[in-house]
């Protein structure tokens, strides 16, 4: 079926910050681009600035990935656009800041839903055709998050350490057959992320190393295209995912709790 179809990247969370920026990346390669998010109307203007950029097919599908029959109802429009997955990119997710006792019980499980069911059922639906195929790779966002607990964001950091124990479990398992498997870890980075996540006036957003959606974007697509199975996105990002390793777990909360504040 595979030789009737032509190859796509798939993008999710394409309509705005590090997902619109990695479209703009990917669509340097020329390629068929798959962009998905939830709003079409965003999702057109950004297919247009990757024809703009060298894309030569684009094609937008507005789309939930937190509803259950998502992943059937994408493979169904890959296939009546006559695409198949090469590569995807499972960028959308969202964070919430909130006690977990006190939080929208809808905003943590929906966490769940999107950042670790919906990414998880992605990878399994079109990772044996890349292994088929010996060609192709998934780039899943995970976050520095996924290197610590997280009070008041609970939920978040441990649906990133999944990304990350998932993303690098699979770059094991399919070394040697011509696939890769790439977990991005940014940090701080400007984007409507800070929005949603009710993370606006914390410290966090103080902290210095903070970068733009598009340099993020630049780190990853170099580091996926070299086959590294961790990116982790800036210098003083990568200090502080060394130092989680070493710091007592009781003085790291202490100070997560400072930063969420």
């Amino acid at each position: 079926m595979a030789d009737t179809l032509a190859p796509a990247i798939v993008i999710t969370g394409a309509s705005g910050g590090i997902g619109e920026a990695l479209v703009y990346e990917f669509a340097r390669e020329r390629p068929a681009l798959v962009l998905v998010a939830r709003s079409g109307e965003t999702l057109a203007r950004v297919a247009m600035a990757a024809k703009a950029r060298g894309a030569t097919r684009v094609e937008a599908i507005a789309l939930d990935l937190a509803k259950p029959e998502a992943a059937d109802d994408l493979e169904q429009w890959l296939a009546a656009l006559g695409l198949y997955v090469e590569t995807l990119v499972n960028n959308a997710g969202y964070g919430f800041k909130g006690a977990f006792a006190d939080a929208p019980e809808a905003d943590e499980i929906g966490m769940i839903d999107l950042n670790i069911r919906a990414l998880t059922v992605l990878c399994r639906r079109f990772l044996p055709g890349m292994i088929a195929r010996r060609a192709g790779g998934i780039m899943n966002l995970a976050s520095t998050a996924a290197f610590m607990p997280g009070p008041t964001m609970a939920v978040y950091h441990a649906s990133k350490a999944y990304v990350l124990a998932l993303s690098r479990a699979l770059a094991a398992e399919v070394r040697g057959a011509g696939v890769i498997v790439t977990a991005i870890c940014p940090g701080v980075t400007i984007t409507g992320f800070q929005s949603r996540a009710r993370l606006n006036g914390t410290n966090v957003m103080k902290l210095p190393g903070g970068m733009t959606a598009e340099a993020v974007a630049v780190l990853a697509y170099r580091g996926f295209r070299a086959g590294r199975p961790v990116v982790v996105t800036g210098a003083m990002n990568r200090a502080m995912a060394v130092s989680t390793r070493f710091t007592p777990p009781s003085l790291l909360m202490a100070v997560l709790r400072r930063v969420y504040a």
